[in-house]
C-alpha cells in the first residue's frame, strides 16, 4: 500500500519513519507502522527533553488516525522508556500523540473542527468514535488555545448571564466586544459577586484599568463589582434590558386590566391584544393594525401605558447626552403623573440608573448589548444543539470551542 508515502507527504513525524500499512483480520480498518529513526533519540515525557533510552514495550499501542476512504485507520507504535536523570524512568513523548490518549493530535484537531458544525454525538456517529473521544479532542484544542491565548488590550467587554439547566441556575458569561473583535472572554459558574471578581483576577490589573467601555445588565452584583474593579469604565446599561422592562409593565396593565374588565362584565376589548400593545407598528399584521386601530379609541389604562411605551423610544433617537437626559426626565416624570403603577415602578427605577444610561449616549452609541443578546443567543444554540450539557466543565468547554476565537495548533497539512 501506498499510504506511508502519502502521510509522508501530508504528516512527516520528525524523529521517525512510517513502516508497512496493513489491513486487520476482519478487514474494516488500516495499521500503520511507526518507527523511531535509527539513532534518533527519545525525549521524556516528564520534562519533555532528551533522555537515554531504557527499554522498549514489546506489546504495540495503537493511536486512531483520520480514517481513509471508509476505513478507519490506526498508527501502531512500540512505546520505549527513558532513564531521564530529573524523572527518573519514564515512557517516552510521542509528537504524534498526547498523554494516555489513543487519538493522534491531528485526529483530535479533526473532531473538534466537525464538533462546531454538529453536536457531540453527532460528530461521534458520523465518524465511527465515541461521544468520550470527542469530548477529549475539544478539551484538548481549549486548552491548547486558553494556554496560547493573547488577550491583548481589550477596550470594551459585555457581561451577561444566561440560564444553565432547570431552575437558578446560571452562568456568568464575560464578552471583548470591541469593533473587529468579538468573542467569549470567560465563563463563570454563578452569577454573584464572587464569580464576576474571579474574571478580573484572571486579566489582571493592567488589562483591567485599559477597560474604556462595559455593558451591563441592571443585575446589582454586576454594577458593584463593575464600580470597583472598572471605576475608568463608563458603565453601558443594556437597552436591550431597559426595553424589556417597560414592555413587561404594559404587558402587566394589561393583563390586570383585562381580569377587572371581564369581572366587571365589560366587553373583552383586550383579548388577544397582547402583541397588538407590544409589537413595533412597522411589525404588525394587517389584521394587529385594524384591532390597534379599535383599541386606541378607548380611555384605558392600557392604552395609555402603550402610549407611553411608544414615547418612551424615542429615546434612542438622540445623539445629544443632554437633550437624551432631559427627555429621559421629562418622560419619568410624565410617567409618575399617569396613576399607572407598574409603569411608574420603571420609571423609578430608571431614575435610579440614570447616569448609566446616558453613558449609552455619552460612549456615541458605539457599544450597546446588541452584540452581547447575539453572542448570548449562539452560547444557548450550543447547548441546545446537544439538548443541554451535565456538567459545569463540559458546558465550558463547548462555549469556549464555540465562541472563544481561541488560536489552534498549527498542522502541516489541512485534513477538512
Amino acid at each position: 500500500m501506498r499510504l506511508p508515502r502519502i502521510l509522508n507527504q501530508c504528516h512527516p513525524i520528525p524523529g521517525f519513519v512510517y513502516g508497512q500499512a496493513r489491513f486487520t483480520e476482519d478487514s474494516q480498518a488500516i495499521l500503520i507502522a511507526v518507527r523511531p529513526r535509527k539513532r534518533s533519540t527519545a525525549i521524556c515525557s516528564g520534562c519533555h527533553k532528551p533522555a537515554p533510552g531504557y527499554d522498549q514495550s514489546p506489546t504495540p499501542r495503537r493511536f486512531e488516525f483520520i480514517g481513509f476512504w471508509g476505513y478507519l485507520v490506526f498508527l501502531v507504535y512500540c512505546m520505549r522508556r527513558v532513564n531521564c536523570r530529573q524523572c527518573g524512568v519514564v515512557v517516552e513523548e510521542v509528537p504524534w500523540g498526547i498523554g494516555k490518549h489513543s487519538s493522534t493530535k491531528v485526529y483530535m484537531h479533526f473532531l473538534g473542527h466537525w464538533a462546531r458544525k454538529l453536536s457531540w454525538k453527532e460528530t461521534a456517529e458520523e465518524f465511527r468514535t465515541s461521544w468520550d473521544k470527542v469530548h477529549d479532542a475539544v478539551e484538548y484544542l481549549v486548552t491548547w488555545g486558553l494556554e496560547h491565548r493573547v488577550l491583548g488590550a481589550i477596550r470594551a467587554i459585555g457581561v451577561d448571564e444566561i440560564q444553565r439547566g432547570k431552575g437558578h441556575k446560571y452562568l456568568t458569561l464575560v464578552y471583548q466586544i470591541d469593533l473587529g473583535c468579538t468573542r467569549l472572554l470567560w465563563i463563570g459558574k454563578e452569577r454573584t459577586v464572587k464569580t464576576f471578581k474571579e474574571f478580573f483576577a484572571m486579566i489582571g490589573p493592567e488589562v483591567s484599568a485599559k477597560i474604556e467601555y462595559v455593558c451591563s445588565d441592571m443585575w446589582k452584583p454586576y454594577l458593584g463589582v463593575i464600580r470597583e474593579q472598572c471605576s475608568q469604565a463608563l458603565n453601558i446599561l443594556d437597552r436591550f434590558h431597559i426595553v424589556a422592562k417597560v414592555n413587561q409593565a404594559l404587558d402587566d396593565v394589561r393583563a390586570a386590566e383585562a381580569r377587572r374588565m371581564k369581572g366587571d362584565g365589560y366587553e373583552p376589548v383586550l383579548t388577544k391584544s397582547r402583541w397588538c400593545l407590544l409589537k413595533r407598528p412597522e411589525n404588525l399584521t394587517a389584521t394587529q393594525k385594524v384591532k390597534l386601530k379599535d383599541l386606541v379609541r378607548y380611555n384605558l389604562q392600557s392604552v395609555r401605558a402603550y402610549l407611553l411605551k411608544e414615547d418612551f423610544q424615542q429615546l434612542w433617537n438622540y445623539d445629544s447626552t443632554v437633550w437624551a437626559a432631559k427627555f429621559l426626565d421629562h418622560w419619568c416624570r410624565q410617567v409618575m403623573r399617569s396613576r399607572i403603577e407598574p409603569m411608574k415602578k420603571v420609571a423609578r427605577t430608571l431614575r435610579a440608573h440614570r447616569e448609566l444610561i446616558l453613558n449609552y449616549f455619552r460612549a456615541r452609541k458605539e457599544f450597546s448589548s446588541g452584540v452581547i443578546e447575539g453572542l448570548n443567543n449562539k452560547a444557548k444554540v450550543t447547548m441546545r444543539k446537544s439538548y443541554g450539557f451535565r456538567t459545569f466543565r463540559v458546558t465550558e468547554l463547548a462555549l469556549y470551542h464555540s465562541l472563544g476565537k481561541l488560536p489552534e495548533p498549527e498542522l502541516t497539512h489541512r485534513f477538512f
